[in-house]
This record gives C-alpha cells, structure tokens and sequence, in this order.
C-alpha cells in the first residue's frame, strides 16, 4: 500500500429551462436556475486501490443509467465499477431522471447527455490526484431534522400532519441527527473534498419553478466560504425516507426570501461540519489508509395491486373530471406499477476508507434502517448513505408499512414489499463485515 493520492472535480448537468420539475403531484416547468445542478466526484487512491464517490444534485438515479454511468468511466479511468458509488441528493427541483407522480415520463434526452457528464466528473477527479491525507470525524444536528409520520388520535399514522392540527399525537419514528465527516486534505492542509452525511430530506421552499440543488446545493457554498478555499463539499443525503425540516411542534416557519430555509439549513450544517472538521487533530490525518469498496445485487420484490384496486384505478382514470389530482396519480401510478417485474435485482455496496466505512442503498430508506446499520457495523464510524447506484423508490421498515401513510401508498417510488428492510441491512453489515476482515 503507497501513500494516498486524491483528486476532486464537479461537472455541469444543469438541465435546460422548461424542463419539467419532478417531485410533485403536478407537472412544473423550470423557468429560472437558482443554483446550478452539479456532479460532484472524489477519487481516492493508494496505490493498490482506486474509490470514486459521486453525488448529483438530481431526485433519483436508477440502475439502467448508473451502470452506463460506470462502464463509460471505468473505461476513461480504469476504476472498477464496483469501486464506485454513485447517489443522487433528491432535490424535487431538478429534472425527470425517473418518471414518478405528475411527471409520467422520463427525460430519455437529457439523462442521455447527462450520463456522459457524470462519468466526466470522475476522469476528472482522477485527473487531479495529488498527495493526500484523511480524517474523519462526526458532528450532531438533531434540530433540524424530523421524524414526518405522525400518530394521529384516530390512531392512524399520517405523512405531514400539519403545524397546528390538534389532533397529532406523536412522531412514529426516530430521527437521526449524526453528521459524519470524512476530510480529504493535502499535507499541507490544503483542503481537496470534503463528504459529510445527514439523514434529511429535501427543504424546498416557495421556488417551484427555479432548478435548484436545495439545501446540498447550499451546503458547499456555505462550506468553502467558511473555509475560505475553493474545493469540492458534498452533503450525502443519509436515510431519510422518513425525514424533514418539518418541525410540527413549532409554528409554521416564515420564508422572507423563497431559499431561505434551504440557506438556513445548508449554514447550520455547514457550520457543524466546519467546526468539527477543525477538531480532528493532525496526528489523526492518515495518508496510509487501506481503500476497498464490494458491492452485491439483492433481489427485491415489489407489492401487487389487487383485481380491486386496478378495476377501481381503471374506473378513476375513466372518469377523471369526477377526482383530484392525487387519486388521478394513484389510479396511474397503480396500472404502471402491475406492469413492472415481480422482482428487481439491485445493488448494495460499501466503502473502506481507513476506519470509516461508507454503506450505499438504493432508495428513499427509512432512518430506522440506517440506525441498524451504523449500530451494528464493524467500523469506528459509518456513513448511511441513501439512493446510490439505483433507486426502488421508498424502503419503509416492516412496521411503517403495516401502519399506512404516505410511504408506503403504492406507486412506483412506493412499492417495496415487506422484508426489503431486513434484507437490505442484513446485506449492507455483511458487505461492511466482509471489508473490515
């Protein structure tokens, strides 16, 4: 093993203006660019082994687009796919990578232009490797994040109850406020990236119709501000299916500008990272880490609509002037998804870099499932780190789908049946486990 070398690059996948927005129950056309969209990609490298980290300020990546991703760069870098993690934040104001809720169609044009982009990114990284050294270290943000399903007096459990609804009980889940830091500097302390985790959804804001990387975007630019160099931050969205900035203990929060909260959030978080990034000593910077990276497919099946609810889709989509909007989605959304595969083979994966392991899931996974992981790994510290190399929509736990909500209503960025829970922690420790040997 060789002494590390590591490199950092962003590439532009901005979208055009009138691209369609997707995220929403309804079709939104961009007409402004707030921040721009980037491809964010670190390459770490030992000598014996090359890692490629990458996150895209997009919703969702899926397999079919992320394995050309990795054999267009493995071919420019030599980086075996397996050694690359490729996530997408989840900003809902960004393009149609997948087609989901008031956006049925996918955007075949741009992710085609976009691909090429992201494997860019990672020959780029590798372009400007350089002496390196790493530490990491973890930070707490638990104010801003919340559990968003809620127990209702009716004894229902339901997404978003509302900031002054009385009839709310109690959160239905845990949150997770750990920001674990991985800094990749030179020796000379210059910084090269830095990857931090946080188990929180999109903020969003009144800006529907601007392109904007929400508060991930923000993240990096509060961050190098206060650090006063230029370099690659990155905020990996960690499991968060089930979590927001919504605080319904609280009034609602006042926008004197539409990215307020997502400017709000991103310097809170930025702050965290930089003071706990400035409390990692220099004897723990490491330059002689060992990198490894294993990735497995796991067989994940989907839930089936009954004869029931597709003659009543069916009936919904005969007679659309007689419902909302929403049941106009559901009534697609279940005719689409009894089109799909029973089953869908997906990737789990992990990194090592050093004593930090870094687990890659492929969907909106809920918190629960990513305290199990951290709990339970071999590793001094562990990132969970949410839609990487493929997305299967939702990922509730056993428990949150008996109980209903929003999550776990069928379409298909919800349809996992019971057991993927288990299944995708059982697979990420083995993964982890297999790493630390």
């Amino acid at each position: 093993m060789g002494k590390l070398r590591a490199g950092a690059a962003c590439a532009d996948i901005t979208p055009r203006l009138g691209s369609s927005l997707v995220g929403y129950f309804h079709d939104r056309k961009a007409q402004d660019v707030a921040d721009p969209l980037l491809a964010k990609a670190v390459v770490l490298d030992n000598g014996n082994n090359s890692l490629a980290f990458v996150t895209c300020d997009l919703i969702v990546l899926l397999r079919e687009d992320i394995d050309l991703i990795k054999e267009r760069a493995a071919e420019l870098t030599g980086i075996p796919p397996q050694n690359m993690m490729i996530c997408a934040v989840h900003t809902h104001t960004g393009p149609a990578t997948t087609p989901a809720l008031g956006v049925p169609q996918r955007a075949a044009d741009y992710m085609s232009w976009a691909r090429d982009k992201i494997a860019d990114s990672i020959k780029l990284a590798q372009n400007r490797l350089q002496p390196a050294v790493v530490g990491h270290i973890s930070g707490s943000v638990p104010e801003e994040c919340h559990n968003r399903r809620w127990w209702m007096k009716d004894g229902t459990v339901r997404m978003n109850p509302g900031y002054n609804n009385p009839d709310k009980v109690k959160p239905a889940g845990p949150t997770d406020p750990e920001v674990p830091i991985l800094v990749v500097q030179t020796p000379d302390r210059v910084p090269i990236a830095v990857i931090a985790n946080y188990s929180l959804h999109y903020v969003g804001g009144p800006f529907d119709l601007s392109i904007s990387a929400d508060y991930f975007g923000r993240f990096s630019v509060a961050l190098q501000r206060m650090a006063g160099h230029e370099f690659v931050a990155i905020m990996a969205n960690g499991c968060c299916g089930d979590i927001n900035n919504c605080d319904f203990t609280r009034p609602a929060p006042q926008y004197p500008y539409p990215h307020y909260q997502c400017d709000r959030v991103a310097n809170v978080l930025a702050a965290e990272t930089f003071k706990k990034w400035n409390q990692i000593r220099l004897d723990e910077y490491r330059d002689d880490v060992p990198l490894d990276a294993v990735a497995t497919e796991l067989t994940v099946r989907r839930r089936e609509p009954t004869p029931e609810d597709l003659q009543h889709a069916r009936h919904v989509l005969e007679h659309p002037d007689d419902y909302d909007q929403i049941e106009l989605v559901y009534a697609r959304e279940a005719i689409e998804v009894d089109k799909m595969p029973l089953e869908q083979d997906t990737w789990i994966a992990a990194m090592r870099v050093g004593d930090l392991g870094i687990v890659g899931l492929p969907g909106e996974i809920f918190v629960q499932i990513g305290l199990q992981i951290k709990e339970q790994s071999p590793f001094a510290r562990t990132m969970t780190v949410e839609l990487a190399n493929d997305s299967v929509g939702y990922v509730p736990t056993d428990e949150a789908l008996a109980q209903g909500g929003y999550e776990t209503r069928l379409a298909r960025s919800a349809r996992v049946a019971a057991g993927t829970a288990p299944a995708m922690v059982e697979t990420a420790l083995r993964l982890l486990h297999q790493l630390a040997t």
